[in-house]
């Protein structure tokens, strides 16, 4: 089966587009027992954590060398598409099963929860390294771009160089709930109109930092009625930037403290194999730092040397939604280079 076809049959969890497999659901739950078929049928060695993260390693390894994982997660978010995290996993899986046997085990592992549609996310990776469970000594995660960059560029992979500091959580505006009809304008305090002028205002401070964003993507209105003025609202808060300092100039219009995460460099040595395999193919180098948190990250930040590759997104890069799309080739490219470089890093060398 191909890599293309096993997203496929992940995709038709849940009925395909939507919500088809939020962290914590069944459905994430029966993603998870498919894909642990799968490394059966492979000849890999199944195994679950305390989390719910599934594993699979080749057989026949010296066990007191330190591992080299690969993966990403199977989770979803609500409306996603084919190739967010779930390529990092079957990818992952096809580039160990075609790695040469070496002196590291070599393994694919499917972290649960990364997206956190209803919570901080990374459920998975940050479970495993707040246990006491031994970290690999090596992570490489592939994964789609998710963004426009490559495919303006003509080039079907990255090699990622860091990854970009977040600050997440909700802000709540008090108003004072009121009849639509029989309340004057001058003497209203409309929770949503003070939350809709907090939205403007971040807006506006993320466009005047150089590749900063900023996003507010859900909001709660109460009491919720047509014909009443907004009392109290809730809106989540998601922001991102290359680097700290630049993170604080668009926090300097957010009236209370989120979850911060520091941006996190990925390993110079883990990205050199990376990048000459991706030579070795013939292909351009690109470097390219993303704008999106991975699970990646929080190895990183807990001290496994890391490294991305990224695969080119198409239809303008879109990601998050049903028309998220990478090209068959780009696909088996990234599989290919994958492949290689963790036969390289579990060289034992």
């Amino acid at each position: 089966m191909s890599v293309l076809e096993r997203l496929d049959e992940l995709y038709a969890i849940g009925g395909g587009p939507g919500a088809n497999r939020l962290g914590g659901t069944p459905e994430e739950d029966e993603a998870h027992e498919l894909v642990a078929g799968w490394m059966r049928e492979a000849g890999l060695e199944v195994s679950v954590d305390s989390t719910g993260n599934l594993f699979g390693r080749l057989p026949g390894h010296r066990a007191e060398l330190a591992e080299v994982w690969t993966g990403s997660h199977l989770d979803s978010v609500p409306g996603g598409g084919r190739f967010d995290g779930a390529l990092g996993v079957v990818a992952g899986l096809e580039a160990v099963v075609r790695a040469v046997r070496q002196e590291r085990t070599l393994g694919v592992v499917a972290f649960r929860d990364e997206e956190g549609w209803s919570g901080p996310g990374c459920v998975g990776s940050r479970g495993l390294c707040d246990s006491s469970t031994r970290l690999p000594g090596v992570f490489v995660e592939l994964h789609v771009e998710q963004g426009p960059r490559l495919e303006r560029l003509g080039a079907p992979l990255a090699v990622v160089t860091e990854i970009a500091a977040t600050a997440r959580g909700e802000l709540v505006f008090e108003g004072e709930p009121g009849h639509a009809g029989t309340t004057p304008m001058a003497g209203r305090r409309d929770a949503l109109v003070a939350a809709a002028k907090f939205v403007l205002g971040l807006q506006d401070a993320a466009a005047a930092v150089e590749d900063g964003v900023a996003t507010v993507g859900r909001v709660s209105v109460e009491p919720g009625a047509s014909n009443v003025i907004p009392g109290r609202v809730v809106v989540s808060v998601d922001v991102r930037a290359p680097d700290g300092a630049r993170l604080e100039r668009i926090l300097s219009v957010v009236p209370s403290e989120l979850r911060r995460t520091a941006a996190v460099a990925m390993s110079g040595e883990v990205t050199a194999a990376l990048r000459e395999e991706v030579e070795r193919l013939g292909l351009p180098v690109v470097e390219l730092a993303s704008g999106a948190g991975h699970d990646a990250g929080v190895l990183a930040a807990a001290g496994v040397p890391t490294a991305m590759l990224f695969v080119r997104s198409l239809n303008g890069g879109i990601s998050h939604s049903p028309e998220e799309l990478s090209a068959e080739e780009d696909v088996e490219q990234g599989v290919a280079v994958l492949s290689a470089a963790l036969a390289r890093l579990a060289s034992g060398e």
